[in-house]
């Protein structure tokens, strides 16, 4: 590896520079902390342990400072309810904290009342009939009950869900308060107990496609709408008072933050603006506002990256709080006047964080990743509007390769474009140590948020609503033909990898388009009808929205199994065994399919993972062969 003249840099090929990240560093910055809760000068968050078989744990932050974990292992605090899950626990005021264990899903309650040590979990929630048959979620303490999101698995298939009470000590059957919709979410209390406000809807709509917010009187059942419909999608309702609700809805093509009365008339946007206060509510129980002791309303707010500001709801003035960070994810919880949530930065790891809304100041109590690697190696963070096809504004986060200590004599670097998976989510500027991985060797990445990405207001996302394998297809292929107009990129060396919906966009772009020399597709979908069979019943009528009502001619031309003959490039497939929401076959037929036509595939499938790889040793080995991958297909 000879010095550059220049700059007195050893020279390498792009892509295979030496790099101080290892699988292991990007594996152990994996803690996530999430759902965080502030009451009475206290915290409480959820975090990952990639290192104990990819169990996750809750955390309690004393007053004084004092961490300390609540769960020890093998104990896991997860729900599966929709699979996705969600929040896990809530916080009961001096009794301790209940939580949906993994194993069973079951609700259990740690005692712990600040005297002495916290007991082991009892539950307080009885044994299913079938293993998991019964799964609770969106948890919220009132008075001496739990009230949650209870999902019952029948037989046949089967799923029915209702919002249920199961009294905090357990010692009786959860008490059914709402039935007859498909979904709820959000149910919340009014302060004096006589109502309770929740989010339902039905198949084939999804919550960010289309919901209701009713409120229902718990002495008699009686229930009525206050806001929602097919077309609008409304979120979190959380009570001002015992009439007055806040909700956040799309109804004006944005996700804007709403005030309305349960006994009528019309609700009132507290905050117009064209930009979304809200993420698309995949998982249960986060909430993207908070409102503080003196009536002002912690919101998030910003297109695609949340910032954190303060709204006066009676003037609508919102003002942001001048914090060090690039984003916030939609968890917001308030204690007095400071609010906690989670937040991040394109060159800071993604923390628990507590700002003074008096002062402004901000701390950070817990951060995804322990030890940073020097700056140097972490690539820059570019926004990019692009434009597609007929014009069409495609966003996308350009990070160019990054490296201190060496230089290249290429022209121009190998990249690799991601495809965030959803596809109602999106892609943000969150530092994330796996891109800098591939960067910080010479790989570029290519960030998209193709139609249908959310953060950009609901005509984006309805972009992609009958046009999957369309829309975002043909929005991937413009950002890599970008690269080569302005020759950020070797033209032979451009590969593309997804996850979930994005290992579908990866196939499919790869069977439509010469300019990819190879995908990565993990958990990717590649079969429109078997997936509408077997899935899980949260997206099992999702099809119909992203493509149509099912029709072999329609899905034929969609769908990338059956358009495998005009791929020639290699693969790189990878799937967990136990994944309920993409299930293996589908990698299967697409792996067995190229391999009937010789085209080069590797296929790694790894037992005990789901959707989402979480066990430590099965990310590493995922990295490593993802890496091994991109240096072959790039001749390094």
């Amino acid at each position: 590896m000879p010095p550059d003249r220049m700059s007195g840099h050893p020279s390498s090929p792009f892509g295979a520079w030496p790099s101080p990240i290892s699988t292991a560093d990007v594996v152990r910055g994996g803690l996530r902390p999430g759902y965080p809760t502030a009451l009475a000068g206290e915290m409480w968050w959820e975090e990952d342990r990639p290192t104990e078989g990819g169990r996750r744990t809750l955390v309690h932050h004393a007053a004084g400072g004092a961490r300390r974990e609540l769960l020890s292992p093998p104990w896991d605090a997860r729900t599966r309810v929709h699979e996705y899950g969600g929040r896990s626990y809530a916080v009961a005021p001096g009794v301790g904290v209940v939580f949906a264990s993994h194993a069973d899903q079951r609700l259990y309650l740690i005692r712990d009342d600040g005297s002495g040590p916290a007991r082991d979990p009892v539950a307080i929630t009885p044994a299913p009939d079938a293993p998991c048959a019964l799964r609770y979620a969106d948890l919220t303490v009132h008075r001496d009950e739990v009230w949650c999101v209870q999902e019952r698995h029948a037989g046949g298939g089967k799923v029915v869900r209702s919002i249920v009470s199961v009294p905090l000590h357990g010692g009786a059957e959860p008490r059914q308060r709402v039935a007859g919709s498909d979904f709820y979410a959000h149910p919340s209390i009014s302060p004096d107990g006589e109502h309770i406000a929740y989010v339902c809807w039905d198949h084939p709509r999804l919550p960010w496609t289309g919901t209701e917010l009713r409120v229902t009187r718990l002495a008699d059942g009686g229930s009525r709408p206050i806001m929602g419909d097919a077309s609008e999608s409304v979120l979190a309702p959380r009570w001002l008072d015992r009439s007055t609700l806040y909700a956040v809805s799309d109804r004006s093509g944005w996700w804007n933050l709403y005030e309305a009365g349960i006994g009528g008339g019309p609700p009132r946007a507290l905050c117009p603006a064209e930009e979304e206060f809200a993420w698309a509510p995949r998982e249960l129980g986060g909430t993207p506002y908070a409102i503080l002791d003196d009536g002002r309303v912690a919101v998030l707010h910003g297109t695609p990256e949340l910032r954190l500001g303060i709204l006066d709801p009676r003037t609508g003035v919102l003002t942001d709080l001048d914090l060090p960070y690039d984003g916030w994810v939609p968890f917001l919880s308030a204690d007095g006047s400071t609010v906690c949530g989670v937040a991040y930065g394109a060159c800071r790891p993604r923390s628990v964080v507590r700002v003074d809304t008096a002062t402004g100041h901000a701390e950070s109590l817990r951060s995804d990743i322990g030890e940073l690697p020097d700056a140097g190696y972490l690539p820059p963070c570019r926004p990019v509007e692009i434009r597609g096809r007929s014009g069409r504004r495609v966003h996308a986060y350009v990070y160019p390769p990054a490296n201190p200590a060496v230089t290249s004599g290429d022209a121009a670097p190998p990249y690799v474009v991601f495809v965030h998976g959803g596809p109602a989510a999106h892609s943000t500027s969150a530092l994330d140590l796996r891109k800098a991985f591939f960067t910080s060797r010479g790989i570029g990445i290519i960030d998209v948020n193709h139609g249908g990405s959310t953060g950009y207001g609901r005509a984006y996302r309805d972009r992609l609503k009958g046009h999957w394998g369309v829309i975002d297809v043909e929005d991937t292929i413009a950002a890599a033909e970008w690269l080569l107009s302005d020759g950020h990129a070797d033209p032979a060396r451009i590969a593309i990898r997804g996850v979930g919906a994005g290992g579908w966009t990866t196939m499919a772009a790869c069977c439509s388009s010469g300019l990819f020399c190879g995908g990565v597709a993990i958990a990717g979908v590649s079969t429109l009808g078997s997936l509408a069979a077997s899935t899980h019943d949260f997206e099992s009528r999702y099809v119909e929205w992203l493509v149509g009502p099912a029709d072999p001619l329609l899905y034929a031309s969609r769908e990338p199994l059956a358009k495998c003959g005009q791929i020639d490039c290699p693969m790189l497939l990878m799937q967990g065994q136990d994944d309920p929401i993409v299930p293996p076959g589908q990698a299967e037929a697409f792996v067995a399919s190229l391999n009937e036509r010789g085209v080069p595939c590797v296929y790694l499938a790894f037992e005990g993972e789901s959707h989402e790889f979480r066990k430590a040793e099965t990310k590493s080995a995922a990295l490593a062969a993802e890496l091994a991958f991109y240096q072959q297909l790039f001749r390094l």
